[in-house]
């Protein structure tokens, strides 16, 4: 493009067009629309462009909207030409066509769908109530309406998700906007519309109920209650949670002053109980796994290879015991009456739902998957796989494995960071959990004591919860690892609270984990090891404690062993918060290998990390100096004293556990650089 268009565009000399998706598709200016050819494909084909955020191949297009024994190259050409005349301004062209590719430029471009996706990518649940109540408006109608093409099975395919992805865009916007309208407001327009497109989803009844009670108008909640009945009936799902929570809004009202309005919150957290209940479920995070599509040419099928691994990502996910996951069965149910994931989420009352589908293309497998938060429609994670199947089981295994490890990370960050947005009052016992996470992985003693703070906030509420237990284990182990307080106590504490997590859950990892790292504090390797197997038997997916097996066999056990554990850790989890941990204790084992080279750089890479502390750094410094860096060794051992002065080479053996050759290796190193 001319340097000179690209400034008429930035200093706004170029008014673009608007485009709307949602509803019919139109193009207007000035508010005025514009006649476009009567061309169905040609319209596709603007959508899609529209909605592509990179250049698209020619053969990509063709594919996508052309039959073969036609001439799709002529048809596409006729229809860019065309989109020319409509989309161009003078002296500037919006079709980009650089080698086989066609992209659309946007810049000065207002694009209602465009707009819609950008607000549920930064977050709806952030949006106050008039920019909400701007983007319902954008609603038109489903997203191009009327617009469906005969013979394009790819085309229908990506039109479909992309009418489901703008629903449940839609169904967030309009929740939330309930939820946030100031009192006295008419949410009822909003309610109606929730729904009519969410039908099956509780949260909206009880929206509705909690509506009209606070109007007054209690007969209109009876008649909704038989209506709801039925059509919940009519699917064979659960309508307790509507009855239950119109019993405590009557409840509420009966209990209220004459003529006060009470103080009710629209659309109140419910349990909804189409799979088992369980009493986890009301405070952990949910999540729903939706059985992955296997795609044989151009037909979407379910069965063999998708299902296996829809299977072992459900009970993988289960085994890890750190938040609520839907039953198989359940999920599997839903997919066969056809029910759209975020759709099912929302019958299922979940936080998170995961997608997915599997290609067996020749000499490959493609996976690709997709984490999404229900309440905000926002993907919260997304990624593909591709492997050759040499071994089609192992390749499986390996990519179940990213995908569960994943997910699960995915699913902390999300919570970590919510928990980090409230008050610390209001949090219940799942968020003060997650907040203890968010600083005990700030590694310094004045975060370590507030992670103890909320960990001790979570089990009050809870005092059944498994993790937060092994969290507060975790922070004493870390007192008695630093020295941040007497190592003897510090270390009784730490056995004692991995001694309450397996008290009310010995089959969580994470309690093993806890009680596995208690017991090397006091000198116990084999029942350290023999707890730490446990925790990954229970869940091979558990990364933490791949790598405490990692930090044990590093000093005194077999060096292989950790190298293979530490591998194995940050494949599992390779944005780890520990990950300077995992890298460390592999630099341990190869220096105790005799790899000092290479322990070097591994041990450079663990103190490279933004949340390394001393111990990490002197990791460094012994293996560089073992590695003969004395130079890079002497900064490392520099920078300890800074911190502590008198830091010294039985400070760093008194860290660990090494055997007695490991001993002697290190203080050698020690000695090479003045810490002895």
């Amino acid at each position: 493009m001319p340097v000179e268009s690209t400034q008429k565009i930035q200093s706004g000399e170029v008014a673009g067009p608007s485009v709307r998706l949602l509803g019919p598709l139109t193009v207007l200016r000035g508010g005025i629309p514009v006649a476009l050819p009567a061309s169905r494909k040609l319209r596709a084909l603007l959508a899609y462009l529209t909605l592509t955020p990179h250049a698209v191949g020619r053969s990509r297009l063709c594919e996508l909207l052309w039959d073969v024994p036609n001439d799709p190259r002529g048809e596409l050409r006729w229809c860019l030409s065309k989109l020319r005349g409509v989309l161009d301004e003078p002296g500037f062209s919006r079709i980009e066509t650089q080698g086989d590719t066609v992209g659309l430029r946007l810049d000065g471009v207002s694009v209602d769908a465009v707009e819609i996706a950008a607000a549920a990518a930064a977050g709806i649940g952030t949006l106050g109530p008039e920019r909400l109540q701007a983007l319902s408006d954008l609603f038109a109608g489903d997203f191009l309406d009327g617009l469906e093409l005969d013979r394009c099975p790819h085309f229908d395919s990506w039109l479909v998700a992309q009418r489901r992805r703008f629903t449940s865009c839609h169904i967030a916007i309009l929740e939330h906007l309930v939820n946030t309208l100031p009192a006295g407001s008419d949410a009822s327009p909003y309610l109606d519309k929730w729904l009519e497109l969410a039908p099956f989803d509780v949260r909206a009844h009880v929206a509705l109920l909690e509506n009209l009670a606070r109007r007054g108008q209690i007969g209109q909640c009876e008649e909704h209650l038989v209506v709801a009945a039925q059509l919940f009936q009519s699917e064979e799902l659960e309508f307790a949670p509507v009855r239950e929570a119109w019993r405590a809004i009557k409840d509420r009202q009966s209990g209220a002053a004459p003529g006060a309005q009470p103080a009710i919150a629209f659309a109140p957290q419910v349990p909804i109980a189409l799979a088992e209940p369980d009493a986890a479920a009301s405070r952990r995070a949910s999540l729903a796994v939706m059985p992955f599509v296997e795609h044989a040419g151009t037909d979407g099928i379910r069965g063999g290879l998708a299902d296996g691994m829809t299977h072992d990502i459900i009970t993988r996910l289960a085994k890890l015991r750190d938040f609520f996951v839907i039953a198989r069965g359940s999920m599997f149910a839903l997919a066969e009456k056809n029910i759209a994931p975020e759709d099912a989420g929302r019958r299922l009352n979940v936080d998170y739902v995961a997608t997915g589908t599997v290609r067996s293309l020749a000499g490959r497998i493609i996976v690709s998957v997709e984490l999404i938060e229900v309440r905000t429609a926002r993907i919260v994670w997304a990624e593909t796989f591709e492997r050759k199947p040499d071994d089609i089981f192992i390749v499986l295994d390996d990519i179940g494995n990213s995908i569960v490890s994943s997910i699960a990370a995915e699913i902390a960050t999300v919570e970590r960071n919510r928990a980090m947005l409230k008050a610390p009052n209001s949090l219940n016992a799942w968020e003060a959990y997650h907040r203890g996470l968010w600083h005990m992985y700030r590694f310094t003693r004045t975060e370590n004591e507030l992670a103890q703070q909320f960990f001790g906030m979570a089990l009050k509420q809870d005092p059944t919860f498994a993790r937060a237990y092994a969290g507060l284990s975790f922070t004493h182990w870390q007192n008695a690892f630093q020295r941040w307080g007497d190592r003897d106590q510090e270390t009784a504490l730490a056995f004692e609270s991995a001694g309450q997590s397996l008290l009310v859950d010995d089959h969580n990892p994470a309690a093993h984990w806890a009680m596995g790292r208690a017991l090397w504090l006091r000198g116990e390797q084999d029942g350290s090891l023999l707890e730490l197997e446990r925790a990954v038997d229970l869940s091979p997916n558990f990364a933490l404690g791949h790598y405490a097996l990692s930090f044990v066999q590093s000093q005194s056990g077999d060096p292989k062993s950790a190298i293979g554990s530490s591998d194995h850790s940050r494949h599992l989890s390779p944005f780890d918060p520990l990950l300077f941990g995992m890298m460390g204790s592999r630099a341990m084992a190869l220096a105790r290998l005799g790899q000092f080279d290479e322990a070097a750089e591994w041990a450079l890479k663990a103190a490279a990390r933004p949340n390394a502390h001393t111990i990490i750094l002197s990791i460094a410094a012994h293996c560089l100096a073992l590695a003969g860096r004395q130079d890079e060794a002497r900064s490392f051992a520099a920078a300890i004293r800074k911190t502590l002065p008198d830091y010294r080479a039985d400070d760093f053996i008194a860290t660990f556990r090494f055997d007695s050759e490991g001993e002697a290796l290190f203080r050698n190193g020690a000695r090479l650089i003045g810490l002895n």
